[in-house]
């Protein structure tokens, strides 16, 4: 039988909120961030285990707070070190660019992390065991989706054999470039015709070193290869298939173990963890929802890992449709919600997938020549200063406030004290739909306000005679900065709208109510 968590195990007659087909750090994090609302999920994954052995090795600020959301912050800092500077360098050594940022980025963590993903989805598991919504049934293969109006039914079989059926109000396919739902959806992937071979080999340090900087690429036209850290303790590199060889022959323990010599990484110093031959794309699904079957991460998007977004963009996904999947299971809106998933979600990938192109066009060069101008445009542009990591695409359209500058863009995270005691804002004032204000004006409690306090929203005051007083200053820096006094942040991070005056702040609400709760029916 498959193995299986959480207090409660549905049954074929009953009707659950969400069935999450496939349990890698995507499927987990939504299963995390709805069965802490409350809502019954069962997460459907086909592996019997977790899979030992490291694949992502980067998330940026950004989904560190997500994952903060989901419960794991503590452990996310004992799995990961900061990913403080990314150096190019050619062939011949020169710096052809730096960019990173030293300290914490602006969602309260470092710009860029790594991390081991194995340990990551055991810290992602222990909490998913810890909410009793939550269940997890491993070793099912899934093989049909069916819906009609009301619900969906999933079928599948376990690894003995057995059948299974679960039905839910909604199904979200997080099962990866191959996904079974997105095949079962009948969904079409754009390819956009980008992709390169290369050599994947992680090891283990058997006595610490220090990399200085600690990501490193050599953008040599003899042999492209990237060097970056594997989280703690560990070390990867990625070595381009070169046009005369076979992707077969290079994927071996012995041209491992040859290409890593003149890193001073032998079987004397160093444990080979893994090599793995990787054929990388650039595509994604032309739709992510049919009616009440939806498409997460790898499912939905793919993209070259030059800039480390892969994991990230459906950690992403995974926290805008938790809270409207919820509203939507609430009634406190109508399932139209759902469609600002894919128009929120669908350009912000595409913005990722091209600027990962673009890096993987400068870096996957054999030609010499080509290679030689490259280096010299860009080494003549280098600095002594770090660039900064270039911002990813806000939201346009959707669940935001229209006409408003700062809206779809990310809110920060700063540290805030109350009584002594200093914290992240996050962890002292929860992650739901958040109307922060520097101002000490009261709101208009109206029936927008009632609303908005109903469905988990909070005012929270960020002064000496607030909730909080802004400990590292982030608050000011950006109130400052924006010149606004209230902004309104959605659970996933993202800026609905913001306000100058307390009466502004409240048509702001009264504008999130109208928006949310259309056709709604429980409010």
């Amino acid at each position: 039988m498959s193995a299986a968590s959480g207090s409660h195990s549905a049954d074929s007659s009953e009707i659950v909120d969400v069935v999450i087909v496939g349990g890698g750090p995507v499927g987990a994090t939504l299963a995390i961030l709805l069965g802490q609302l409350g809502r019954q999920v069962v997460v459907l994954e086909r592996w019997p285990a977790p899979y030992p052995q490291p694949r992502a090795v980067h998330f940026d600020h950004e989904v560190a707070r997500i994952f903060q959301a989901a419960g794991i912050g503590p452990a996310l800092e004992a799995i990961s070190e900061p990913g403080d500077v990314y150096e190019w360098r050619s062939g011949s050594g020169a710096t052809l660019l730096r960019f990173g940022r030293i300290g914490v980025g602006a969602s309260g963590w470092p710009e860029s992390s790594m991390f081991n993903q194995p340990a990551l989805e055991a810290a992602l598991e222990a909490r998913m065991h810890e909410l009793p919504t939550v269940e997890i049934r491993r070793g099912v293969e899934v093989t049909t989706v069916e819906q009609d109006a009301d619900e969906v039914t999933v079928g599948g079989t376990t690894s003995d054999g057995q059948s299974v059926e679960v039905r839910a109000r909604h199904v979200v396919g997080c099962d990866g470039a191959n996904s079974t739902v997105r095949q079962l959806m009948g969904v079409e992937v754009e390819d956009l015709g980008f992709f390169y071979d290369w050599l994947i080999v992680d090891v283990i340090l058997h006595e610490p070193r220090v990399y200085d900087p600690i990501n490193l690429q050599i953008c040599d036209p003899a042999r492209p290869t990237t060097v970056v850290s594997g989280g703690p303790g560990r070390r990867r590199w990625e070595f381009m298939r070169l046009p005369h060889e076979q992707l077969d022959e290079l994927n071996d323990v012995a041209v491992a173990w040859k290409l890593l010599e003149p890193w001073d990484v032998d079987p004397a110093n160093a444990t080979l963890e893994r090599h793995a031959g990787y054929t990388f794309n650039a595509c994604y699904a032309k739709e992510w929802r049919d009616r009440r079957v939806l498409l997460a991460g790898d499912a939905a998007h793919q993209m070259p890992p030059f800039a480390g977004q892969g994991m990230c963009s459906g950690i992403r996904d995974a926290a805008n449709l938790a809270w409207k999947l919820d509203f939507v299971l609430a009634g406190r809106s109508d399932d139209s919600l759902l469609d600002t998933y894919l128009a929120e979600r669908m350009p912000h990938a595409r913005g990722v997938i091209d600027f990962s192109m673009g890096l993987g066009s400068v870096i996957c060069v054999a030609d010499a020549a080509e290679a030689a101008e490259r280096d010299e445009a860009m080494a003549a542009a280098v600095t002594e200063e770090l660039m900064e990591i270039p911002p990813l695409p806000p939201i346009t359209d959707g669940c935001i406030r229209a006409g408003d500058d700062l809206a779809g863009h990310l809110f920060p995270q700063g540290t805030v004290s109350r009584s002594g005691e200093v914290a992240r804002f996050d962890d002292r004032f929860g992650a739901g739909w958040r109307l922060v204000t520097v101002a000490t004006d009261p709101i208009a409690v109206d029936d927008a306000a009632t609303w908005f306090g109903a469905v988990g929203g909070a005012v929270v005051r960020i002064g000496p005679d607030g909730d909080a007083l802004d400990a590292d200053g982030t608050y000011a820096r950006w109130f400052g900065d924006h010149g606004v006094t209230w902004v309104l942040q959605r659970p996933d991070f993202q800026i609905y709208g913001t306000a100058q005056t307390a009466d502004e702040a409240a048509t702001l609400l009264r504008e999130l109510h109208d928006q949310l709760a259309r056709r709604a029916t429980d409010s």
